[in-house]
């Protein structure tokens, strides 16, 4: 049989490398669908139990993987499911390829079934690259320009092919006009500034006596140098989300998260610094980093379209995170003054003795951060953690300690509901010989989390290391949705929107034949965790916690005043006890030792 398009797509993405593609059937790509029957499977075609959970295990599969994710659907209903899963790529630049079909040609045009104008619909999400293949010589070229332009901009880019193109027979573009050869592979450069700026940076950084950095997703890779960038300033470093796993949280200097979601010790070290480097990240939230004429500032990224926002920022360089900071750290002086370091050490000891007491503060039935709590006091140093949206990322973010090589990630900016599951799939496709874990409301498990312990079901005895623990946070509630309510409208719980269904996950595991357990004491979290982590098959901890446990920042004394204060004012019976609480922790964090009455 003479190759088809199909074979020449499969072929070429064997070629950059790929070994598996996220995906959900379907007859717009029944072409391709049989030339993967051919291929024997290869690259290996991972069924989802639905498109949008494909393009998460995509973008899961390329965050931890540090290559491109590739995604398939169908044609209309198959391709806009694609969708949520794409944003969650684009919004925290993470490079993915989604392949769709389409009707076929001669019925496009003619409202059709499930024609959609597909390239209109993906202009948006995948503005970086978007076409659609008509005739066999626009191959390869479609494709390698797809991955490559993913890869360049860490962006997603779509291709469209009608379904009877898929099935067209294969030819080459040839040595004529209009026709557009193409090639494998990419060199990428290594952005440095030049040495003019990287002196005025250096004797900025040099002049300051009270130095903060902050890290984003962008320094990966960087600890070495940010290590000694840190030692040589006498700085400390926050991180934003995505960067949580930049740096171990194990370092006296790291402060942990900053933000909505940060942690004490951040939000000291930005308020009373009066010096920044940013390093490798967009953080958006400007009220959290320091007051707009209190410290000089430099920020280090590798997009020029992305440097110079959020902070007025004397020094912007373009540039590599990790050259550039090679480069720099012979310019500058070691600080003989280390009084602004110990007081940030000093800080770290405090927020995570903070959190411990907090972690361990009895709970009906389970306090939520004492889940998080014993999975890091537990974590192995090569395990790949995710987190899905809502409260479940206010405890990884504040309560998570990374350590070793472990990695962690969610879905920063869109923040959306549903990823936490399918992102572990896809790290263990990227990873099979590591452990992977999601932190997962039960919101969001009811809304997908469910559905893909399917998917894990199926695959699980493919990956060399089967520990995958899927960890929910049962507290039949929309957990961080009722506390905004409360904070943003002073509104009590309107439980007909954010109350859930009660259901038993771990025996819906147990059903599917994998690893089941129920938690509903305090002292079974740490157990659970432990049978979980030494398990030889997948396992869902079912851990029943508290609704009524506030996730609000540490810091926020007043946020936290005005909600639980409104709440009551609005007759919300269950805010009452959390006042009292609230008080309580805010005397022992900022007045050690005072009795609690």
């Amino acid at each position: 049989m003479a190759e088809t398009v199909a074979d020449h797509l499969l072929s070429r993405l064997r070629e950059w490398g790929v070994r598996q593609v996220f995906g959900y059937p379907g007859d717009g790509i029944n072409g391709l669908l049989a030339a993967w029957g051919r291929a024997d499977n290869d690259p290996k075609f991972v069924q989802a139990r639905h498109e949008e959970m494909a393009a998460f295990e995509a973008v899961g599969f390329a965050k931890f993987s540090g290559t491109f994710g590739v995604c398939a659907a169908t044609s209309g209903p198959g391709a806009i499911h694609l969708l949520n899963g794409l944003y969650d790529a684009k919004l925290d630049h993470v490079p993915v390829v989604a392949i769709v079909g389409q009707t076929e040609r001669s019925a496009m045009g003619g409202s059709y079934q499930q024609e959609v104008d597909l390239i209109s619909l993906f202009k948006d999400v995948c503005s970086d690259y978007v076409q659609m293949c008509t005739v066999p010589e626009q191959l390869p070229n479609l494709i390698d320009r797809a991955i490559r332009i993913a890869v360049d901009r860490s962006a997603p880019t779509c291709l469209i092919f009608p379904s009877d193109v898929l099935e067209l027979p294969y030819s080459p573009p040839g040595h004529a006009f209009k026709q557009v050869p193409s090639s494998l592979g990419m060199s990428r450069p290594i952005l440095l500034p030049d040495d003019a700026v990287l002196r005025r940076t250096a004797d900025l950084l040099n002049a300051g006596s009270k130095v903060a950095m902050l890290v984003g997703q962008g320094a990966r890779g960087c600890g070495e140098e940010l290590a000694q960038v840190a030692d040589l300033l006498g700085a400390g470093a926050a991180k934003a989300l995505l960067g949580k796993d930049v740096l171990p949280d194990t370092l006296p200097w790291v402060t942990g998260s900053i933000g909505l979601l940060g942690t004490t010790a951040s939000y000291r070290l930005m308020m009373g610094c009066d010096t920044l480097l940013t390093v490798g990240s967009n953080f958006p939230y400007t009220q959290f980093m320091p007051e707009l004429d209190q410290a000089r500032a430099v920020q280090i990224d590798h997009s020029g379209s992305m440097i110079g926002m959020r902070y007025p920022y004397e020094i912007n360089l373009v540039g590599d995170a990790k050259a550039t900071l090679q480069a720099l750290i012979p310019l500058l002086r070691r600080k003989e003054d280390r009084s602004w370091r110990e007081s940030i050490e000093s800080d770290v000891a405090d927020w995570w003795q903070t959190a411990e007491r907090r972690a361990m503060t009895d709970a009906e039935p389970v306090n939520p951060m004492r889940i998080v709590h014993e999975l890091s006091e537990r974590l192995p140093e090569n395990a790949i953690v995710s987190s899905d949206s809502g409260s479940a990322a206010n405890w990884y973010a504040r309560h998570l300690r990374m350590r070793g090589a472990a990695r962690g990630s969610l879905s920063g900016t869109l923040a959306t509901m549903g990823p936490g599951v399918p992102y572990a799939i896809g790290a263990k496709w990227a990873h099979p010989d590591r452990p992977s874990i999601a932190l997962v409301g039960d919101g969001a498990m009811q809304m997908n989390g469910l559905a893909e312990l399917i998917t894990i079901k199926r695959y699980h005895d493919q990956w060399t290391d089967p520990r995958l623990v899927v960890a929910v946070l049962h507290n039949d509630d929309l957990n961080q949705v009722t506390w905004e309510m409360r904070a943003m409208e002073g509104a009590p719980k309107f439980v007909q929107s954010q109350s859930l269904p009660d259901i038993d996950y771990a025996a819906f595991a147990r059903s599917l034949g994998l690893q089941g357990i129920n938690v509903d004491t305090s002292d079974g979290v740490g157990p659970a965790w432990e049978a979980a982590l030494s398990a030889s098959v997948p396992t869902v901890l079912d851990i029943r916690c508290d609704p009524d446990v506030p996730p609000i920042p540490p810091h926020a004394t007043f946020e936290q005043a005005k909600a639980t204060a409104s709440a009551i004012l609005h007759g919300d019976e269950n805010a009452r006890g959390v006042v009292v609480e609230g008080i309580k922790q805010k005397v022992q964090q900022y007045l050690p030792g005072t009795k609690e009455d």
